[in-house]
């Protein structure tokens, strides 16, 4: 369910209107009729799941994600490449 309440009148309601947000209710507030802000509940953010991602490449047959990596790969480049003018 979804409330709808102006921004004026939410000034004094916000603690009510956290507790209903807190119920899982969104609360949408309003200035001249037109809605700027959404009260939601709040959500714990997803955590990085290495065992998801490994699930995802070996679905897709990847078993390498670098198969060679060049043993100079940090080497900085010569100065000649970096100021020659690009094609």
């Amino acid at each position: 369910m979804t409330i709808v309440v102006p921004i004026g009148d939410a000034k004094d309601l916000l603690t009510e209107l956290a507790r209903l947000a807190a119920k899982g209710e969104t609360v949408v507030i309003t200035y001249a009729g037109r809605p700027i802000f959404d009260l939601v509940p709040h959500r714990e953010k997803g955590r990085l799941s290495l065992e998801a991602g490994e699930e995802f490449l070996r679905q897709r047959g990847v078993k390498e994600i670098f198969p060679f990596v060049a043993g100079d790969f940090d080497v900085p480049l010569p100065e000649d490449v970096l100021l020659r003018p690009l094609p």
